[in-house]
């Protein structure tokens, strides 16, 4: 690494520091032992759960997935997933918050379209509000627009989480020059959620200077999650050591790599 790069500081979300940059959903694995390997592999410190699809305690009788991911080694992060509505999603999370013992950090989102899971703008402005106000550290997916993106800040979300794509597209990078006006304007951590589906994407959503980026299907759905899991990793940290880097000028024609300027014949 780099001396700029070995002075990266770590990312700090609510106030807690965490030293991976992969944050990784744990829905979508055929078995809770596929999700237990391939977090692992990831080496993320931060997993999302479905609250609304996943046992974390609410059926004793089923198998619970924090048996998987154990809150004493992952920050857990409950998330609002098939909400589409505010009053949903503060009860989802009010649910989680009873679930894991006053737990107070979630994500939310609440979806405004069944076809392109598009967040609803004004249902997430609702929700997040209400939940800042009850005591929540809000996490918020939300549109790729600066306006909205500066108004959750505003509120007081503790970091906001634009889609680089549709959830579960798998596109990539769809909107470069929009996340990078974000991360340019606000002071939380902005990091992309939903669109990534190999790891150059992850790469490049880190050397456009996001904080992370947080990802399941593209985990999940490949033909070897764990594997691909470890690929995100290695994607992440190339992709900030990259940013930190800072890459050479684009130019319209090549130069020559050993330069004839100034040399004798």
């Amino acid at each position: 690494m780099t001396e700029k790069a070995t002075l990266d500081s770590p990312l700090i979300i609510a106030g807690k520091q965490y030293h991976s940059r992969l944050l990784v959903g744990s829905g979508k694995y055929k078995d809770l032992e596929e999700t237990r390997l391939a977090t692992e592999a990831s080496g993320a410190e931060i997993v999302t759960v479905a609250v609304r699809r996943s046992n974390i305690g609410q059926n004793p009788d089923e198998p619970n997935l924090l048996d998987a991911i154990p809150p004493d080694k992952y920050t857990i992060l409950p998330n609002t997933a098939g909400c589409y509505t505010a009053d949903d999603a503060i009860r989802t999370c009010r649910l989680a918050r009873e679930l894991l013992d006053g737990h107070d950090l979630v994500k939310l989102e609440v979806l405004g379209d069944e076809k392109t899971l598009f967040p609803d703008v004004l249902q997430t402005l609702k929700a997040a509000e209400i939940l800042i106000k009850d005591g929540f550290k809000v996490m918020v997916y939300t549109s790729d627009d600066l306006l909205i993106a500066r108004e959750l800040e505003s509120m007081g979300c503790v970091a906001v989480m634009p889609l680089a794509a549709p959830i579960g597209s798998g596109l990539g990078i769809r909107n470069p020059y929009n996340i990078r006006f974000i991360i340019e304007e606000l002071k939380v951590p902005v990091l992309v959620d939903a669109g990534v589906g190999t790891a150059s994407d992850a790469a490049v959503a880190m050397e456009l200077g996001c904080a992370g980026v947080l990802m399941n299907t593209a985990i999940a759905a490949a033909q070897n999650p764990v594997l691909m899991a470890s690929a995100m990793k290695k994607a992440i940290e190339a992709g900030r050591e990259a940013f930190l880097a800072g890459r050479m000028p684009r130019k319209r024609y090549a130069s020559a790599s050993s330069p004839l300027d100034g040399t004798f014949f």
